[in-house]
């Protein structure tokens, strides 16, 4: 029997099968939308996290938390077998990468095949976890034909790629346009209807395919345009030139240039990871791709351009000095490591002998090379040979950076104020 919008019912209860970075935030976006929100996650710790108000959430969301905990709407459980009760399932699980830069599909096929074990007939089930072209098909719709639950008839299933970003409160989800493509046109008009719920505006593409390789393009080109910004940067400083002012002279070209700033590398969940799904998927066909594949070969390696630079300043050598690392976090804003730059930064100069410390009141312990790391409280900046500054979160004091006597900025952005020493990256 096909299911129509006519004989269904209205948006009752929606499952999110992940609460991460992703998950946690799209559950709270449902608040007052839908009378049931399931949030399902594997990890008891994580719904101990959340419980205990814990969660790197923006204010807005951490209020909406405390809303939904108050009224009963929001449940949480690490039962997988809850997605049967919702009307539409959205799984948002980590897609991370091996370190041989290999695709780790471990929570992907498991979320999948347990939302396939637990389908029942009516159900929308949406993909946001980003992946190689293809996995929507493989991991939930073929599986759910062997079930006997057809996609456009039984259940409806579509990829919609996240768009959340992470510590940017100008882009949160409700003005952020979402891609979804389903595996028919019914597929996609149900996956619809449950994204409206979270977002004003909805783009709608031929197949999931065309929505997962959207997700690869947008970060691809993003990882791309960083790996030319730090390429440029260099060449830049080669030539005893600012790039931060060629830069934002390049930006004031009306069209076509994209203002991207130099940095100490790339963190995260997305650029430093997805490009390589897609890399991947080409080997195994037997093909490559050049360009990208040299951009990220840049991204990786900025790290230690970073830990070269400081040798540099501090004349060529880096044994016994003592180097401060302001910010842990991937970008400003927010309390992510993964892929930070300060990570394998803080390897390349230990394993030249430095000293190495670090702060940031948001990351206060951090794990290197299996070695646990805890924040300086209040770094005294007179105490080390030079900081490096790697990031800057929003209304935290780095006043005492100035009294070093030297600062390697990796943002450009830095004002010391005190006259120490600055040099760009």
């Amino acid at each position: 029997m096909s299911v129509t919008k006519e004989t269904r019912t209205p948006l009752a209860s929606v499952a999110i099968v992940g609460l991460g970075y992703v998950g946690l935030p799209t559950a709270l976006a449902l608040h007052g939308r839908c009378k049931r929100v399931i949030g399902i996650d594997a990890l008891q710790t994580r719904l101990d996290v959340i419980r205990a108000g814990d969660a790197d959430l923006n204010d807005a969301d951490k209020e909406t938390l405390i809303r939904a905990a108050d009224d009963g709407s929001f449940e949480m459980t690490t039962e997988m077998s809850a997605m049967g009760e919702a009307d539409a399932v959205i799984i948002c699980v980590p897609t991370p990468v091996t370190e041989a830069n290999e695709p780790d599909l471990a929570m992907l096929r498991a979320a999948c095949g347990d939302a396939v074990r637990h389908a029942r007939w009516g159900q929308t089930f949406i993909l946001t976890s980003t992946t190689y072209i293809g996995t929507t098909r493989e991991m939930l719709a073929r599986p759910l034909a062997e079930r006997g639950l057809e996609a456009g008839s039984d259940v409806f299933v579509a990829f919609s790629p996240e768009r959340i970003d992470p510590g940017v409160l100008e882009h949160y989800q409700r003005i952020t346009p979402r891609v979804v493509g389903g595996m028919t046109e019914h597929c996609t008009a149900e996956a619809v209807r449950v994204l409206r719920e979270v977002t004003d505006s909805v783009y709608a593409v031929s197949s999931p395919e065309a929505a997962e390789a959207t997700k690869l393009y947008e970060n691809i080109q993003r990882a791309v345009v960083l790996a030319l910004a730090n390429e440029f940067s260099d060449d830049c400083r080669l030539m005893n030139l600012d790039p931060i002012e060629v830069t934002e002279a390049a930006a004031t070209k009306p069209y076509s240039f994209q203002a991207v700033n130099p940095g100490p590398g790339v963190g995260g969940h997305c650029i430093p990871v997805d490009p390589h799904y897609l890399l991947w998927q080409l080997r195994q066909a037997g093909r490559e791709s050049p360009l990208i594949a040299q951009a990220m070969k840049q991204i990786d390696a900025r790290p230690a351009q970073v830990a070269v630079r400081a040798r540099e300043i501090l004349d060529g050598h880096l044994f016994g000095r003592k180097i401060m690392v302001a910010g842990a976090a991937y970008k400003p804003g927010v309390r992510d490591l993964r892929s930070s730059p300060a990570i394998a930064l803080i390897e390349h100069l230990r394993a030249s002998g430095v000293e190495v410390s670090y702060y940031d009141p948001l990351v206060p312990v951090m794990l290197v090379n299996g070695s646990i790391l805890v924040s300086t409280p209040e770094p005294d900046g007179k105490a080390y040979d030079l900081v490096i500054i790697h990031t800057v979160h929003p209304g935290v004091s780095y006043a005492w950076a100035g009294d070093c006597p030297q600062i390697l900025d990796t943002t450009s952005r830095f004002v010391s104020g005190n006259g120490s020493l600055c040099h760009v990256l």
